[in-house]
């Protein structure tokens, strides 16, 4: 049952306070709809495919029978136009040569490419430049492109950061990683340049991954957002034995120019090679959704605010023929999203100063792209956006002491999260360096780039019962049941924990939701300096 707090406070006018109506996350509706999510009936929610629209049409359905209001004028969908593109090696005569003699690359085993731009087609014919991390970083006195014009060229580059050094500790944040690191940004910075392409050197160490996970996404179809500044034409992997064996051929050595890429000073340097032939690929374009329903404010002045809460409605889809081929997504991310659905129900009946905003949003796995979507023609005005508090991959397991919040001292919401655990009796994790770069792959990622103070909830790791035994399960899931058809719902789950989970973050929404002033970036954070040039 909803929990009903009355306060004893005596008011200036000598009345008692009225009942104040504390929103209480229920199991069953969870359940419910995680059940239903996660379902095979929804053939795993995967972009492009069936099973998304029929998740679309149920999340649409069930905001509007909750009683949420369209965010979209009259409409709950956003649109989200993204191009599906496939590399056909056997269609391309495309190599990599090195004073006319092309190296024998296998597509898939050495490299693997797609076009960033959504074009089927692309002649090249282009000279391969080494330029380091491919980090243009002013803030830090850090260019590895040094002011060379490097249209039309392919752009061979390593994965992460500057590793820190003796005398420079804490550069490109130290042992945590920072966006300059992700290879999406290498991907975006080549393509403001003027690139005709970007190969990027894998090594496990440097990725977090093994070949084998490039490997699977670039042979498969891969999503892009289909509007907005398209990427460079040629946009790939290329494995550490390749890169060693070309820049021998060329007269290099790969080590050697790693070791000069990890000075200030490094200047780009040209390999001596360059890419011929014809990469072609299948293009086709589609259009999924984002979902977002409102729960006005109440403050005639606030209601014009907005905190969102976020969660990823996509997973993998069908992948093949024949035996269980159902990417179900249980906890990744039917459990966010049908958290979501179990938070409005509540919010519902008790709004707060600012309004809310609950979104689920479109091909997360494909790239964050629903939410990047959403942040280059956002529903709610970005100025007037207090906040983002997303969930991915709820916890599972049970109860805990603690609750995970990554990413969230970045901004003022720090603090109000540790409020928030100490109000329910929690703590808030320790933090620990982000070692893979975690703030940057998850949906808030893309309203923090906008300006937006926003975060992740994790759950905690303080397990109240077994805490051995549920560490075990829950590092079980990650290594055997993540991204793989095993992902599906059990009845026999303990949901005290997800549950748990949802209502910390309603109750730090609200909070926001009810401050005085909407939540600011810490000082010398770059993603503040986007708010204060926001409107």
């Amino acid at each position: 049952m909803r929990t009903l707090i009355f306060s004893i406070a005596v008011l200036s006018t000598g009345l008692a306070a009225a009942a104040v109506v504390v929103p209480t996350v229920q199991e069953t509706p969870l359940r419910a709809h995680l059940q239903f999510l996660s379902s095979d009936l929804l053939e795993g929610r995967g972009t492009g495919q069936r099973g998304a629209d029929l998740t679309v049409s149920y999340l649409e359905t069930q905001a509007m029978a909750l009683g949420l209001r369209p965010a979209n004028g009259a409409s709950f969908r956003q649109s989200v136009k993204i191009a599906g593109v496939k590399a056909l090696p056997d269609d391309s005569d495309v190599a990599i040569d090195v004073g006319g003699k092309p190296q024998a690359l296998v597509f898939g085993r050495d490299w693997v490419w797609a076009p960033g731009d959504a074009k089927a087609q692309h002649p090249m014919n282009a000279e391969l430049v080494f330029v380091g991390y491919g980090i243009s970083a002013p803030e830090l006195a850090w260019d590895d492109y040094k002011g060379m014009d490097v249209r039309g060229k392919v752009l061979v580059m390593m994965v992460n950061d500057p590793m820190p050094t003796a005398a420079e500790p804490e550069r490109f944040n130290g042992k945590g990683l920072t966006y300059y690191g992700r290879w999406t940004y290498k991907f975006e910075e080549a393509a403001r340049h003027g690139a005709a392409g970007v190969l990027l050197i894998h090594t496990d160490a440097s990725a977090s991954y093994g070949w084998s996970v490039v490997q699977n996404s670039w042979m498969a179809e891969r999503f892009q957002l289909a509007t907005g500044a398209p990427g460079s034409g040629m946009q790939g992997w290329m494995t550490e034995a390749t890169a060693q064996a070309l820049c021998k051929a060329a007269g290099h050595d790969l080590d050697m120019l790693r070791a000069a890429a990890e000075s200030s000073t490094f200047k780009p340097v040209p390999l001596g090679a360059r890419v011929r032939g014809e990469a072609v690929a299948s293009v086709r374009m589609i259009e999924q959704f984002n979902v977002a329903g409102i729960v006005p404010g109440t403050d005639p002045t606030l209601k014009d605010e907005v905190v969102i809460y976020s969660a990823h409605w996509d997973h993998l889809g069908k992948q093949g023929a024949g035996g269980d081929n159902i990417y179900n997504g249980a906890v990744d991310n039917a459990s966010g999203s049908a958290a979501l659905l179990a938070m409005a129900q509540e919010a519902v009946k008790a709004p707060a100063r600012r309004s809310q905003m609950f979104l689920w949003v479109a091909a997360e796995e494909q790239g964050l792209l629903g939410s990047a979507a959403y942040a280059s023609a956002p529903l709610w005005p970005v100025a007037k956006t207090a906040a983002n508090l997303n969930l991915d991959s709820l916890n599972w397991v049970g109860r805990t002491r603690d609750m995970g919040t990554s990413g969230s001292e970045r901004t003022e919401l720090g603090a109000m999260a540790a409020a928030t655990a100490r109000a329910m009796g929690l703590t808030v994790a320790v933090p620990k360096p982000d070692l893979s770069g975690g703030y940057f792959r998850s949906d808030h990622f893309s309203f923090a780039k906008a300006g937006i103070p926003a975060f992740s909830v994790g759950g905690g790791s303080d397990y109240v019962k077994d805490a051995e035994a549920a560490t075990a399960r829950r590092k079980a899931y990650g290594d055997e049941r993540y991204h793989q058809v095993s992902d599906e719902y059990d009845p026999n789950w303990d949901m005290s924990g997800m549950v748990q989970q949802a209502q910390f973050t309603l109750n730090l929404g609200r909070m926001v939701a009810n401050a005085a002033k909407m939540p600011a970036w810490k000082a010398g954070d770059a993603f503040g300096r986007v708010r204060a040039g926001s409107n």
